[in-house]
């Protein structure tokens, strides 16, 4: 019986399109960005700045010793954030039926750019802090210093909150972040392209137990 459902953030509750950042950086005189950063595959330094191990300034001069031409902090800023999309009402509305039935977490790869931006975004459109009123805690992967799919980071979550991994369901639409979950013998779900979060509950907020595991 699932009690637990960890979520994944971008691709599953808030929409992203990777490739709009290697647009956006095109644009800027960094020609083929996808080679060092898409949804499959990112260089040392993208690891890094996702696990908190260098400062958003030292990112920001690595991208500019990428580029062709001089280029600001806020075209920096802006290409980077390219990326995000919105977080969509009926996700919201999901989320508030789902809350009722099961403990929610949200274990994130994410950076503080990023974050400092969809935290922003989403305050401004619902007018308080989704983290805090449906989630029972949080994990942000600059901010744990550990990346899915590091066991590492699914042991945290589970001793932090007591949690039974038999009893655990992690959802994620990245399919390389899912065998960690398992290796920590939680149940794990890949969203995959083209499906909707909102399609593996029921009307009631249920977890639709026909979906494969």
């Amino acid at each position: 019986m699932i009690k637990n459902i960890i979520f994944d953030f971008g691709g599953v509750l808030y929409r992203i399109r990777y490739q709009n950042i290697p647009e956006a950086f095109a644009r800027c005189g960094i020609p083929h960005f996808e080679e060092i950063y898409s949804k499959q595959h990112q260089n040392d330094v993208m690891d890094q700045y996702e696990e908190g191990l260098i400062s958003t300034e030292e990112f920001r001069q690595y991208i500019r010793s990428l580029a062709s031409r001089p280029i600001t902090d806020q075209e920096i800023d802006d290409c980077w954030n390219a990326i995000l999309l919105g977080f969509p009402k009926e996700h919201e509305q999901m989320l508030e039926k789902v809350s009722q039935h099961y403990n929610l977490y949200l274990f994130s790869n994410t950076n503080q750019l990023n974050y400092e931006e969809f935290r922003a975004d989403m305050r401004a459109q619902f007018g308080y802090d989704l983290f805090d009123r449906y989630f029972k805690r949080c994990y942000f992967s600059q901010l744990m210093h550990i990346r899915k799919p590091k066991a590492e980071g699914f042991n945290k979550i589970l001793e932090d909150n007591h949690l039974n991994p038999k009893e655990t369901l992690f959802i994620d639409d990245s399919p390389q972040h899912l065998a960690g979950a398992r290796a920590c013998g939680l149940h794990a779900l890949h969203l995959q392209d083209g499906m909707d979060v909102t399609e593996l509950f029921g009307e009631d907020g249920r977890f639709n137990c026909g979906q494969t595991l």
